[in-house]
């Protein structure tokens, strides 16, 4: 997964824009040519947590085109929902094609790197 593929995702169930990512693993690959034109990224820089709508900014795409997102938590801000991405896969999926069993253990296994509000009262499911 990408830093810039959260230029492109909401969330699934309330369509908040954008999201926020906690990134557990990642890894960084040979530079890679951009393919186009700065910035990557058309609305929300994720890699600088910035909103590229509302002010022009220089973008360090050749830095973040060279990284990958192994493993790392999408959370919306606005109704609580948190969705994992396992395996360079980000999984955003609704409340009702969640497994139960994975969410939790996903929480369990990386309990020390995810923040505490996901971890006590994060929706669909948490440790709380």
């Amino acid at each position: 997964m990408k830093y810039r593929l959260l230029d492109l995702l909401a969330c699934p169930m309330c369509r908040n824009f954008p999201l926020e990512l906690i990134v557990i693993e990642e890894r960084k690959l040979q530079r890679r040519e951009l393919g186009r034109e700065k910035p990557l990224c058309e609305l929300w820089c994720s890699y600088l947590k910035k909103d590229l709508s509302k002010e022009k900014i220089e973008t360090p795409c050749e830095e973040c085109i060279a990284i990958e997102i192994v493993t790392a938590v999408i959370r919306c801000s606005k109704c609580g929902r948190w969705y994992p991405a396992i395996d360079e896969i980000p999984r955003m999926l609704p409340d009702m094609y969640r497994n139960e069993k994975e969410d939790r253990d996903f929480l369990q296994k990386y309990r020390d790197k995810i923040p505490e509000d996901i971890l006590k009262s994060g929706k669909p499911y948490n440790l709380g």
